[in-house]
């Protein structure tokens, strides 16, 4: 439930300007994630998040962009533990995951910037990836099965 719910995280600080825990909170409460200020307040510290500046002099979260190895290790982990199985079809990647993780696993796919890579798209245990082409549709295979090890 964490890994969800920080990849959910991810997703709405990306699509909103969130500028308070209690916004964050209500945000989360509306996607089904029943959070306490102390939770929103711990993953905050966990996921690194830092607040930025907008226009106006108000300030929103955002992920601080260090390029941080821990980071990677949670997309990694993300990774490993929600997927199930993959296929092709020409430069479209179909990924399978355990039920409720097709989110948080294609938030892990598209944070670790793969120039192959255009997009994902998840349902609940189902991601599309578009990929540039066949080729680097294996590519992406490959690195992916690297990384859950079933090379």
């Amino acid at each position: 439930m964490k890994i969800s719910r920080h990849a959910k995280i991810v997703d709405l600080i990306s699509k909103h300007d969130i500028e308070t825990q209690e916004e964050l909170a209500d945000y989360l409460n509306k996607e089904g994630f029943q959070v306490t200020q102390a939770t929103i307040s711990r993953d905050i510290r966990e996921l690194k998040l830092t607040k930025i500046a907008m226009s106006g002099g108000k300030q929103k979260y955002a992920l601080m962009q260090t390029g941080s190895a821990g980071m990677n290790e949670k997309y990694l982990r993300v990774l490993r533990e929600g997927y199930v199985s993959m296929d092709m079809a020409q430069n479209i990647l179909v990924v399978k995951t355990v039920s409720g993780m097709a989110m948080a696993v294609a938030a892990a796919l598209d944070a670790m910037h793969w120039s192959e890579v255009a997009g994902c798209i998840a349902g609940d245990d189902t991601i599309m990836c578009a990929v540039r082409s066949s080729e680097e549709t294996i590519q992406v295979m490959e690195k992916i099965r690297r990384i859950v090890g079933t090379v």
